[in-house]
């Protein structure tokens, strides 16, 4: 395996990063997730641009956006498989101990791992925390997932793939790495940003290719919903089955599959939609 770290490719047993970076002493840091299909990324345009808002919103240097695809060519040049996760870190660098920023300038990470593709359907559940759609990092992608990982080591506890979150306003939000569709009265809804949802790519190729709306939905919209599915990166579009107790026995429904076929069709005639 190698990895790109700071303007070059190392082994994995020689790639390192400073304990005082400050993505790791207080995930002062941002990331994208990207797909690598058969050493193809898709919609690596709209990563990066992601990443450059993200790093914008946490006050970072905007990264060098010609290096960071070099580097993720050269990434998934030198460790072929048939489908990757391909994940692009930038942190703040360097630092001293506590909340303030080095002057050393950022480091830049990218390195992939192998993955399978996702069953259609999974299962999900509701979790009592709640997203601050007021956060001075609502709507940035950044490596501080502490509460994601505590969430989704409770839904693996419940036998399930994903964790939603409402906000603070009782609002349905988003789950710890993918956002969130529902079919009411045969309508397709998704939170709307001002939710305090991340923006995600999947979500967004999804608004644009299916006409889905954007809404204020209350969390006890998935008890009566009649179809519900996550999309991410890795999932694209994933069909839910089960939310806490209530089964969807039908899942995938005929709108999700519907959106499945649509997303499949424009994501494998495009990669950089």
């Amino acid at each position: 395996m190698q990895i790109w770290v700071n303007g070059a490719l190392r082994d994995a047993d020689a790639a390192r990063v400073s304990v005082l970076d400050h993505g790791l002493t207080v995930g002062d840091g941002v990331f994208e997730t990207v797909k690598a299909t058969g050493g193809r990324l898709f919609a690596l345009t709209r990563h990066l641009d992601r990443l450059t808002r993200s790093a914008r919103g946490l006050g970072l240097a905007d990264p060098d956006l010609d290096e960071v695809r070099r580097a993720c060519a050269a990434v998934v040049e030198a460790n072929p498989m048939p489908l990757g996760r391909l994940r692009i870190t930038y942190t703040g660098g360097l630092s001293p101990l506590g909340s303030e920023r080095g002057d050393t300038g950022p480091t830049l990470v990218v390195a992939i791992g192998e993955t399978t593709r996702r069953p259609d359907t999974t299962a999900v559940i509701t979790v009592p925390w709640t997203r601050n759609e007021h956060s001075a990092v609502a709507g940035l992608k950044t490596t501080s997932y502490a509460e994601n990982v505590v969430a989704l080591a409770k839904a693996h506890g419940a036998g399930a793939t994903e964790a939603l979150f409402a906000n603070t306003a009782g609002q349905l939000c988003e789950g710890t790495g993918t956002n969130v569709f529902v079919v009411v009265d045969g309508r397709l809804h998704t939170p709307s940003l001002a939710s305090g949802c991340l923006g995600g790519i999947t979500r967004a190729l999804t608004v644009e290719w299916t006409g889905a709306h954007e809404s204020e939905l209350p969390l006890d919209v998935l008890e009566s919903a009649e179809e519900i599915f996550l999309t991410s990166t890795l999932r694209d579009v994933q069909a839910v089955h089960r939310v806490d107790g209530r089964q969807l026995a039908s899942a995938p429904g005929p709108v999700t599959a519907k959106v499945m076929r649509i997303f499949d069709e424009r994501a494998g005639s495009d990669l950089d939609p």
